[in-house]
């Protein structure tokens, strides 16, 4: 066959075992020219050899994408400005990650022309349904192909995809011990399996924590950070600029150290089952906290009221990878202009797991300290609380007379 008729297919590539085994798959299954596609969110991980490792594996290319700033400043700082938290816990570390992803890999795929994009995302998980419905809304032209809910995938274990690789002349260091399953970027990192999946058992945060220790273990003494905001977005951090980026690695460190931003959850996955896990985002808790004590200071009842609902719709378009829709984008819109006014400085006190508001100034600050005071001033009468009373309570006074009447 022509170099010129064969496909090609992006393959979302971390140089684990699962996507390792997926190259010579793919081209064994579907005579695919498999580029691989690594993309940097800042989890971390050491990418030296990682071209090597798939072009042994049968790629014909690797690209290595760092979007650590494109995914804090447009993906991150959203959710931020949104207060985006799922079922009261969750800071959406993979759930904001998948449309960053998607979007590079459909970038990646037309200037190669490739006509599909693969995954090794599971059946049972969330992120299948991210990645999907991101390449769906931005590359509707597009072959998916998920791996491990096609009928030619035959392996179910880590130990069967040691062997296939090995059938196929790829003899890599891949263990088949279990762990857990983890996910990170420079977010945050989650963590499931092992003993996680009961959930009577409690962690074992020993063995599991990366980012950070536990609260019992942090240090004696507190610690202060202080970060300024403009319009809901982060601009320095203890006295010294620098970007978004930057801020959450050095909050990352400061949280983990204090034992900052440890959550076991069970949630409700967007396929309908109940997953168990546990979430390190230490310096995100922070920048989350920082944020909504600015919020209170500088938003009007009535917005902050709106501000509860119109999160809570923002953040289930987001886990449930509708990133790419109208309305998450009207709601961006709207997050953004009622950010406009936090804007200030907020210090917090950290302490064994704590975070504890220490102050907060804005050229915004809808507190008046004449007013708030219990001394009267110019601006409130006392007495101008009667009528506001009589008819704030009419109607609870005139339900009261019609029940009394009908005894």
């Amino acid at each position: 066959m022509n170099k010129k008729d064969i496909k090609k297919v992006v393959l979302a590539y971390s140089g684990g075992l699962d996507t390792t085994a997926i190259i010579p798959w793919l081209k064994e299954n579907f005579d695919y020219e498999v580029i691989c596609c690594c993309i940097d969110c800042g989890q971390g991980e050491e990418l030296d050899g990682l071209e090597e490792r798939a072009k042994l594996s049968g790629a014909s290319k690797l690209y290595i994408e760092n979007i650590i700033d494109e995914f804090c400043d447009d993906f991150i700082m959203p959710c931020v400005q949104a207060n985006a938290v799922y079922e009261h816990k969750y800071l959406l570390g993979t759930s904001m990650a998948r449309p960053v992803i998607a979007k590079r890999l459909v970038e990646i795929a037309r200037k190669e022309g490739a006509t599909a994009i693969c995954h090794g995302a599971t059946g049972k998980g969330n992120d299948q349904i991210r990645f999907e419905l991101g390449i769906k809304a931005l590359a509707p032209d597009i072959k998916i192909i998920a791996a491990w809910r096609n009928d030619k995938w035959t392996m179910d274990s880590r130990e069967s995809e040691i062997e296939y690789c090995k059938a196929h002349g790829i003899d890599l260091p891949f263990s088949a011990d279990s762990s857990y399953s983890r996910d990170r970027n420079i977010w945050h990192i989650s963590h499931e399996g092992l003993e996680l999946e009961d959930p009577a058992n409690e962690p074992n945060y020993d063995h599991l924590l990366v980012l950070g220790t536990t609260p019992e273990k942090a240090p004696e003494e507190g610690e202060y950070v202080t970060m300024t905001f403009e319009g809901g977005v982060p601009k320095s951090l203890n006295g010294k600029e620098m970007k978004v980026s930057e801020i959450i690695k050095e909050l990352n460190v400061l949280g983990g150290k204090h034992g900052i931003g440890i959550v076991d959850i069970v949630e409700n996955r967007v396929v309908g089952m109940k997953s168990r896990g546990v979430y390190e985002t230490p310096g995100g808790t922070i920048m989350y906290y920082a944020h909504r004590e600015l919020e209170y200071l500088c938003t009007d009842k009535k917005t902050q009221a709106f501000n509860e609902i119109a999160s809570n719709k923002f953040t289930e378009l987001v886990y449930s990878g509708e990133w790419y829709t109208p309305l998450r984008e009207a709601l961006s819109a709207y997050f953004d202009m009622v950010n406009e006014t936090v804007t200030g400085t907020v210090k917090l006190k950290l302490y064994k797991g704590n975070i504890t508001p220490a102050g907060a100034t804005s050229p915004y600050s809808l507190y008046s300290e004449s007013l708030a005071s219990f001394t009267t001033g110019e601006l409130y009468n006392h007495k101008d609380a009667d009528g506001f009373i009589n008819l704030f309570g009419l109607s609870m006074k005139v339900r009261a007379m019609m029940m009394e009447n009908n005894k």
